[in-house]
């Protein structure tokens, strides 16, 4: 894959739109990006998420994942010890041209996010015509 088909963005906190609303952490999901000759796989870690719980949106140039996971809150027993924070996901790629944005494909099993981006074929070379005014 070469690095003009998809970079990861910076991680960074921005508020362009104003401060944050959410009280759970934000995690930038553990993701693997494919290059398979015709498109590029996108592979994230997002556990305790289902396809209801989770956006992929491409804006502009730029690929995003957003995951809300729903936690169970178990009643009556007091949390002892915790390993595990509690919080959504998101992540930002910046995406080429070469993509063919109309066929963009996404799914989740098992907490395993695959976004499909398959490559624009190549450009065919077209003869204009030249038509008077």
């Amino acid at each position: 894959m070469s690095d003009t088909q998809m970079e990861p963005r910076k991680a960074e906190v921005t508020y362009e739109n104003g401060e944050p609303t959410r009280s759970r952490k934000v995690f930038l999901p553990r993701t693997d990006i494919i290059d398979t000759g015709d498109e590029l796989l996108v592979i994230a870690d997002v556990p305790g998420v289902d396809e209801k719980e989770v956006e992929v949106t491409l804006e502009k140039n730029v690929l995003i994942i957003e995951a809300s996971p729903a936690y169970e809150k178990v009643e009556k027993y007091t949390l002892g010890y915790s390993e595990y924070a509690m919080g959504d996901f998101e992540r930002k790629f910046v995406v080429s041209q070469d993509v063919d944005r109309d066929r963009i494909e996404a799914h989740v099993k098992n907490g395993v996010l695959t976004v499909k981006l398959p490559k624009a074929g190549p450009s065919k070379t077209r003869k204009i015509e030249v038509r008077p005014l």
